[in-house]
């Protein structure tokens, strides 16, 4: 079976130990959870979940039928990679030393249409927000002035269409 990356759009009950219990239920199966994002949604009380896992159909198959067994899950979808709007945040520091990188640097955030949030001497922070394609796209360029630190926040997403 050909191995993939799942987007699974949960929406949970907004209350104390909900993450727990879905990262248990992860760890008690052996499966790896890729990223995971957790906000509060339209509808008071509930939060999106947004976990993205990496494997084959009857992984994400299991990973449903596991999750949905959870009394604080609401609702749980497996949402299509491609159909889906997908988004992620990075915030990048990289390593600056000489104008020229400076230079080279900013023009290389204006054509990816990313932001400087922070120029020190010696660093800059970037904000990426995009497609995780987009991130690691960036990422590659500019890999070779020196990435100090790097944050990530994981996928969020939401299906295209009307379908809620």
């Amino acid at each position: 079976m050909i191995e993939r990356t799942f987007i699974l759009s949960t929406i949970v009950e907004n209350k104390p130990g909900v993450l727990f219990r879905v990262a248990n239920m992860f760890r008690r199966r052996g499966f790896n959870i890729d990223s995971i994002s957790v906000g509060a949604i339209e509808e008071t009380g509930l939060s999106r979940m947004t976990i993205t896992i990496f494997g084959n159909e009857n992984v994400a198959e299991q990973t449903v039928k596991q999750m949905s067994k959870l009394v604080d899950i609401i609702k749980i979808q497996v949402l299509d990679y491609e159909d889906a709007v997908r988004r992620e945040l990075a915030l990048i520091k990289i390593q600056v030393t000489s104008n020229k990188s400076l230079s080279e640097l900013t023009n290389y955030c204006s054509i990816f249409r990313n932001r400087v949030i922070d120029v020190s001497p010696g660093s800059m922070i970037v904000e990426v927000t995009g497609t995780p394609e987009k991130i690691d796209a960036f990422l590659d360029i500019v890999s070779g002035y020196g990435i100090k630190e790097m944050a990530r926040t994981g996928i969020t997403a939401l299906q295209r269409g009307t379908k809620k």
